[in-house]
């Protein structure tokens, strides 16, 4: 699990159906969810644009698909970045990007700061609490260990880009 499979062979395949699957997923969410990246919470995603970005996934897909225990991290990671996506994208293009970003602001600054990191603390620990069950009870190097990182990468995604988006909101009112 944790050693280079062969390029082109059956498990490479395997394991580039899941990244182009996963990473197809998360693309897709995003392009439902914000066509003009208006509301990409990664500050490196919106910069490159859906043209570079493409093609980097592209190549993350052919490259990490020959090393099986990133590969189902980043496949897992990115499942879930998906479904948090299409969760609220119906949302996002009912009202158009740019009302939604700022009803979606305006509810921030309405809420205690202190309430809204207490919540989101609470979702990450509680997401990451599952990924580090399935770490600590596979055994070493194996798939459940791999699935358990990716949804502890996912956790600390969550956590990290929310907590700077909401720095930046604060920020600019400040």
């Amino acid at each position: 699990m944790d050693e280079l499979v062969p390029f082109g062979g059956g498990e490479y395949f395997a394991l580039l159906a899941l990244l182009v699957f996963a990473r197809g997923a998360d693309m897709l969410s995003t392009r439902v969810a914000t066509p003009n990246l208006v509301l990409e919470g990664n500050p490196f995603a919106k910069w490159l644009g859906w043209k570079w970005g493409n093609l980097i996934n592209v190549c993350l897909c052919l490259g990490f698909a020959v090393w099986p225990l990133p590969a189902i991290v980043i496949g897992t990671a990115s499942v879930l970045v998906a479904a948090r996506n299409f969760q609220q994208a119906w949302l996002m293009r009912s009202m158009g990007e740019e009302p939604y970003r700022n009803w979606h602001v305006a509810r921030i600054r309405e809420t205690r700061i202190s309430l809204y990191l207490f919540c989101l603390f609470g979702q990450t620990v509680l997401t990451g609490s599952v990924g580090a069950a399935l770490i600590y009870f596979s055994p070493s190097v194996s798939i459940p260990m791999a699935v358990g990182l990716g949804i502890m990468a996912y956790a600390g995604a969550v956590g990290f880009y929310t907590s700077l988006s909401v720095w930046r909101i604060r920020r600019s009112f400040a």
